[in-house]
Formats: C-alpha cells, structure tokens, sequence
C-alpha cells in the first residue's frame, strides 16, 4: 500500500493487486472516514484490512475487464455495498452493477464529490473518476500515452476522449492510472503535442506510445 494522494479533502492510497500488479485506488474522506474503492483486481483481504479503518460506501469500476474486476465477487460479498459501473460495460461484469453511472454523474462520499467521466475507447464504458486535484483513470491514460485499444476505431475513440475531456482539466491534475505510476494532465499534453505533430499510419492502434 502507498498513499498517492493526500490533502485537507481526501486521502488516496494504492494498492497493487493480483497478477498482473493493477492498481486498485482506496480514496478516503479525512472529515468523515468514508471511503470508496476503485476496481477489484483481487486479493481482497488486503483490501479489507485497508478498509478496516474507514466505512466504506461504494465499489466503482472504472471497466470490465478480467485484471480488475477478479475480487469483484468477493469484495462485494464482503462489503455488502453498491458496486458502481457503466451500462456500456456493465453485461461483462460478473454480477449485476447496483448503480449505473454516465458522463456528468456525482458520487458523493463524505464531504467529497467525484465527479464521473466516460472516456470510452479501452472499453466502450471506461470510466475517469475526478476527486479534488486527482483523476483516478484506470487504463484510459497512462504516464506516455493512452490504453491498449483493440482497432483503429477504439485507438480513434480513445484519443477523443483523452483531448476532449481529460485535456480540458486543469494542467496540476494529478492522473493515476489502473497500472504503474501517476502523471499529471500537464506532462500528458506535452507528450500528445509531440505525437500529434508526426504522421501516423491509418491503422494505429494497439499499445500506442506518445513519443515512442
């Protein structure tokens, strides 16, 4: 566990779960010990001693697939609260989502409210979850360039998500991604200016790296 985030409004901390190290986000409200958990990679009773501490109110997904929601079952068991998806991914899940969130929605968490973005393109129901200077994006941004998509229309999709909804944030935005390390909206829009400026293949897609 690391604690990636930290000010007078919210506490987050990380927790790098199952195989394939994801990333699964505690975010906690100071004021009030609530808390929410972002994604269920697995190895739940790590997660639970976490939220011994805290009340937890909603597990939220920021996608379906298989590296973040193995623990889902479990957690939710354990938890017995809403689990939190968007329709577009929600048929993929292995139970049935208690909330369904669009782009715009507020979750309220304490005295914290997140604010929900739909940045489809990893999958057709990607969710962004924006917390006080914090973008918890599970793999719609990473630190050098966008998630793995499928086709050249994801690849497409994806790229209007980034440059329409997460580059209108404000540059200090702090994005942590659903693997690996934080970067921030200022250092994502240097490195798409770059690849923005050089000729690319009609049929990019796959893991597509800024710079690279």
């Amino acid at each position: 566990m690391a604690i990636v985030g930290k000010n007078e409004y919210i506490l987050i901390e990380r927790l790098e779960l199952g195989p394939f190290g994801t990333n699964s986000y505690i975010l906690i409200c100071p004021k009030t010990n609530e808390s929410v958990v972002v994604d269920a990679p697995g190895e739940v009773d790590l997660v639970l001693a976490q939220l011994n501490k805290t009340s937890p109110q909603y597990i939220l997904m920021t996608h379906n697939h298989f590296d973040h929601i193995g623990g889902l079952v479990e957690l939710k068991s354990a938890l017995d609260i809403p689990v939190a998806a968007h329709l577009a991914d929600a048929s993929d899940l292995p139970l049935r989502p208690d909330i369904l969130l669009d782009d715009g929605d507020e979750i309220s968490m304490g005295a914290i409210k997140l604010r929900v973005l739909n940045t489809p393109g990893h999958t057709p129901g990607s969710l962004c979850f924006l917390a006080s200077n914090y973008l918890i994006a599970g793999d719609t941004l990473f630190p050098g360039g966008p998630g793995r998509t499928q086709s050249p229309q994801e690849f497409r999709q994806i790229i209007q998500s980034i440059t329409e909804k997460l580059f209108e944030l404000s540059d200090d935005i702090e994005v942590h991604p659903g693997h690996g390390e934080a970067t921030t909206i200022k250092e994502a829009k240097q490195q798409y200016e770059v690849f923005s400026t050089r000729p690319h293949r009609p049929n990019l897609c796959g893991d597509v790296e800024w710079t690279g």
